[in-house]
C-alpha cells in the first residue's frame, strides 16, 4: 500500500472541508456535497467520516438514529499539522525550500505572489 505525504487521504481531506463549511454534518448531508462533484457510495463518506472520529478530527452526537459530525480540531491547526508533516518528509524539514517550491509553482498568480509578501511584510512589522 502506498503511504501518504501527508495523514490524511485525499477523500478525509475533502470530507473535513465540507465539514468546517457546514460546521456540523451528517453523512448524507456531506455525500450531497460530493455528488456535486463525483460519485462516491454513502458507506465510503460513512467509513471515512468514522475514521476521521478515530483519528480525533471530528467528534459525533447522536441526533435519533443519526449521527451528526462536527470538528474536533480548528481548520488552522490540522493545517499546521499537514504541512509540517509534508516539510519534514518532502522538504528534508526545510520552510524555506517548501516556500521556494510554492513560489515557483506555476499556480501562483501575481496576486498570489503580491499577498504572501504582505503577508511577510507584516509578519516583520509584528516582531
Amino acid at each position: 500500500m502506498k503511504k501518504s505525504l501527508t495523514s490524511l487521504g485525499e477523500t478525509e481531506m475533502e470530507v473535513l472541508n465540507h465539514v468546517w463549511d457546514m460546521g456540523e454534518a451528517t453523512v448524507k448531508q456531506v455525500r450531497k456535497r460530493i455528488l456535486e462533484d463525483r460519485e462516491v457510495a454513502y458507506t465510503t463518506i460513512m467509513t471515512v467520516m468514522k475514521n476521521l472520529a478515530d483519528k480525533d478530527l471530528l467528534k459525533y452526537r447522536k441526533d435519533g438514529v443519526t449521527y451528526v459530525y462536527s470538528p474536533a480540531q480548528k481548520p488552522e491547526s490540522v493545517r499546521s499539522n499537514i504541512i509540517t508533516n509534508l516539510m519534514k518528509k518532502a522538504f528534508k524539514g526545510s520552510p524555506k525550500e517548501l516556500v521556494q517550491a510554492l513560489v515557483n509553482s506555476d499556480d501562483l498568480t501575481s496576486e498570489d505572489l503580491n499577498e504572501i509578501k504582505s503577508m511577510i511584510d507584516n509578519m516583520e512589522d509584528n516582531q
